[in-house]
């Protein structure tokens, strides 16, 4: 009974830890499009017209 409880908490455990990698490879990729595109729209600032 008690070793069922424990491969529980781990296979728990390792997939929380893949989706928190997961979670920061998205941020960051997210996070440097973000960056990238605003440097962009900074630079073309002066050709934009409203």
């Amino acid at each position: 009974m008690v070793e069922k409880v424990y491969k529980t908490m781990k296979s728990v455990g390792a997939s929380n830890i893949v989706m928190g990698i997961v979670m920061m490879v998205i941020g960051i990729v997210t996070g440097t499009v973000l960056i990238v595109k605003g440097a962009k729209l900074l630079k073309d600032k002066s050709d934009l017209m409203f």
